[in-house]
């Protein structure tokens, strides 16, 4: 196999196309990233790539020592920089530590696996390695939280990540094999440009020097259906807080040790960071990283059903990534549109979406409510199936939220032909509140009293356990779009 070193950014390794073409036939050595700011040096650029984009230590494969930042920062002088990562399932005990390490005396099972690992590592000509179990000082608050957070981006930068599969001997046993379940090995999956697979016994799954190659091949085809994750995504996946309802269902099947691990394994899929806070309880940690998420106003963040987490203010943050599994719209990119202002209040999910008002046409009493039929007052042809009420949500005004439009020039809103939204019910009173009230005019000077409204609309709120429905608009081909008025688009909490 031809070995390349090719300069990658580390901001963005993945800009250029070509050089996720060379996966297939050539390796990958990332020396430093390709931006320099003005007036750095070689050697400056150098030195801010080993105290930033590396792990915080390493394995010197010779000799079995530990080195750290400056070490490496001394001994390569602005050369390349070889280290292999692993990606394995824990043993229940006997994994060696950081402490044994130091101090020379780790041993047992877990050793011998670190040891062949380093084997493995320098029959692929790198001089370094790195293995979670003992290379972070978990001791240290500081450095554990470092070392979460950048984990993501230490598996981009390494030149290769060996996989050991402990409970498999073939290809096919990939399937079943606890390495495919855990929470943090998606990410150790999904990250590397490099990797290679050994089985139990540690001899290699291929023949192949890189097992991210061509879709077609028997590994390939067995990783999509131990994971769920098309072959192309495993080639080529680029991090960042996009198509959510699809990443969110890679990791709804894995499980973590740690309950907060759900939310933390996913930093660097989704690009985002978080405050490492083991004791913090998995919602809550699951809440901040959904809240980070939605940020970026990806309208996919909101293609779920099922239960809410029990957020204090809003009902629009799911329990888990398994409340993706049941969404009952796949949403293609071309569906998401541009992107969503959202911002979390103490009134729920801040969100400005168009509102279309729905008509009940039909409803048959099932045994968890109402099966109902909505049609668009707006436009007539659009019929909404299939949707079901509970009792409370039995109500007189009903709407279409549409999420991905975009903002044309002027008071103009651009809309696809096929498009997205919720289905919202209004939160009416027809009582007036307790301790209304009427003044007499006579009392106050130039403030302008009315009389009490028959009825109070207090917003809008999402229907229980319903996700993004499909819209397609007469007459408008899927991927065009239309121009309505900007007076449809109000903001709603949820």
């Amino acid at each position: 196999m031809m070995q390349v070193v090719v300069l990658l950014s580390v901001t963005q390794p993945h800009s250029d196309a070509s050089v996720e073409h060379l996966l297939t036939s050539t390796r990958i050595v990332v020396v430093m990233p390709n931006h320099r700011k003005e007036g750095e040096s070689t050697l400056d650029r150098f030195d801010r790539y080993v105290m930033n984009e590396i792990p915080i230590r390493l394995i010197r494969i010779v000799d079995m020592e530990f080195v750290g930042r400056n070490d490496i920062r001394n001994h390569f002088q602005a050369r390349a920089i070889n280290y292999a990562v692993l990606s394995h399932r824990w043993l229940a005990e006997g994994e060696p530590s950081y402490e044994e390490m130091k101090s020379g005396t780790a041993s047992g099972p877990g050793y011998e696996k670190l040891k062949k690992f380093c084997e493995k590592a320098q029959e692929h000509n790198v001089e370094y390695a790195w293995s979670d179990t003992c290379c972070i000082d978990k001791s240290s608050s500081t450095e554990l939280d470092e070392s979460i957070r950048s984990m993501f981006r230490w598996y981009r930068n390494s030149d290769i990540c060996i996989v050991h599969l402990a409970q498999s001997e073939t290809i096919e046993d990939i399937v079943d094999d606890e390495w495919t379940e855990r929470g943090w090995t998606l990410q150790e999956l999904l990250a590397p440009y490099m990797i290679k697979l050994f089985n139990k016994h540690w001899m290699p799954m291929t023949g192949d020097g890189n097992d991210k190659s061509e879709e077609g091949t028997e590994i390939m085809k067995t990783l999509e259906r131990a994971t769920g994750i098309h072959p192309l995504a495993l080639m080529l996946f680029r991090p960042g807080p996009v198509k959510v309802d699809e990443r969110m269902t890679w990791a709804a099947r894995r499980k973590t040790t740690r309950v907060e691990d759900v939310a933390y394994s996913l930093m660097g899929i989704f690009d985002v960071s978080l405050q490492i806070a083991y004791g913090e309880g998995g919602d809550r940690a699951f809440c901040r990283l959904f809240e980070a998420i939605m940020q970026a106003g990806d309208p996919s963040v909101l293609n779920w059903t099922g239960d809410p987490l029990g957020h204090h203010s809003s009902d629009a943050i799911p329990q888990s990534p398994q409340s993706f599994v049941g969404r009952t719209l796949e949403l293609p990119p071309s569906l998401t549109g541009g992107r969503l202002e959202m911002t979390m209040t103490g009134l729920g999910l801040r969100i400005p979406v168009v509102i279309l008002p729905l008509k009940l046409t039909s409803r048959n009493e099932v045994a968890s409510g109402y099966e109902v039929i909505f049609e668009c007052l707006l436009c007539p042809t659009i019929k909404i199936n299939s949707v079901t009420l509970l009792a409370a949500e039995y109500m007189d005004e009903y709407a279409l939220g549409i999420v991905n439009y975009s903002l044309g020039s002027g008071e103009v809103l651009r809309i696809r032909g096929k498009s997205a939204g919720f289905i919202l019910t209004s939160g009416q009173d027809v009582f007036l509140p307790d301790g209304f009230c009427q003044p007499i005019s006579s009392d106050f000077v130039g403030l302008d009293i009315v009389s009490a409204p028959d009825r109070e609309f207090v917003g809008w709120k999402k229907l229980y356990q319903t996700g993004l429905v499909e819209v397609n608009f007469p007459n408008i081909p899927s991927e065009s779009f239309f121009y309505i008025n900007r007076k449809y688009l109000e903001i709603v909490y949820l």
